[in-house]
């Protein structure tokens, strides 16, 4: 699989990474091994980085439970920021739960540090207070976490990005969701800062990939841009979906998350048949900056 150097750091990521959320959000009809052989069969394979979160349930236990020996052969990267939502002693983002938070994330994913740890979407106003970001520039002194990150959209991820502390902006970019390339992804790039898609495949809208579960807004979205491709089948508008994404010169790699297997071998398939012609990717761009509407802000 193809790999990329994300941005200042020292990685040379797979452009394809796993996503944690989805093994811990169907964890009641996946065992450990299903996990196990989906995230065994991704290192193999050659994706070299598992995502995950304190807030993705059961998804670090999961990854410490299957993977945690097999340390070396990937990067790790995880969130913080949750509170009482998820168990932790504090309110949401407050810096008091930060020690507690990567404690207990270590702890599941049995091991002693993470390469990348990123708060986790919290608004433009909790960075300003700056608590949060020195608290995470202290796991990095400490060597718990070995490069820090900011994960969030819009004007939030533009003031991350002016803040010149994090090495890596995760944020979202999709055919439904292209702020981002409009509004900050030439300012990260700029900064030399890594970049890391969230929702790559358009939070799965079409049918076969679950579409009960697809947000509202991109629904709607994509029934305004009408994109020329879009009667061409489930199958075909992932692939054009998660290639548009890799087309981007500023973008690193992006994550794709899912516990189906079939689903999860289509997806590496496609990654591997590199970026979109210019031509599609042009007509895609410029769809999108002739139909948009300003309210169409990065899916949070």
């Amino acid at each position: 699989m193809e790999k990329r150097r994300l941005g200042k750091t020292d990685m040379d990521v797979s452009v394809v990474g796993f996503g944690g959320y989805e093994i811990a959000m169907k964890g009641e009809n996946k065992n450990n091994e299903d996990v196990s052989w989906l995230l065994n069969t991704a290192l193999d394979r050659g994706m070299n980085v598992i995502d995950t979160a304190s807030s993705y349930l059961a998804s670090e236990a999961m990854i410490g439970e299957t993977v945690s020996h097999r340390r070396k052969d990937f990067y790790l990267f995880s969130k913080l920021g949750e509170g009482q939502s998820r168990g932790l002693p504090y309110p949401d983002w407050d810096v008091r739960n930060v020690q507690p938070s990567i404690e207990r994330s270590l702890r599941d994913l049995k091991t002693d540090y993470v390469d990348l740890m990123f708060i986790h979407s919290c608004s433009e106003a909790v960075l300003r207070k700056g608590e949060l970001i020195e608290e995470l520039k202290k796991l990095k002194e400490q060597g718990l976490t070995r490069y820090i990150g900011y994960s969030g959209d819009s004007t939030d991820a533009l003031y991350a990005i002016g803040t010149g502390v994090f090495d890596v902006l995760q944020t979202s970019l999709n055919l439904a969701d292209q702020e981002s390339a409009d509004l900050f992804l030439d300012k990260a790039a700029e900064r030399n800062m890594g970049l890391v898609i969230k929702r790559p495949l358009t939070n799965v809208v079409w049918e076969r990939r679950g579409a009960e579960n697809a947000p509202e807004d991109y629904v709607k979205r994509l029934e305004k841009l009408d994109y020329p491709f879009m009667n061409e089948g489930s199958d075909k508008l992932i692939e054009i979906s998660l290639r548009f994404v890799l087309s981007f010169p500023h973008v690193h790699m992006a994550l794709t998350g899912t516990a189906d297997k079939e689903h999860f071998l289509q997806n590496m398939e496609y990654a591997g048949k590199g970026k979109l012609s210019d031509s599609d990717f042009q007509m895609i761009r410029n769809r999108w900056k002739v139909i948009h509407e300003p309210a169409w802000a990065g899916l949070k």
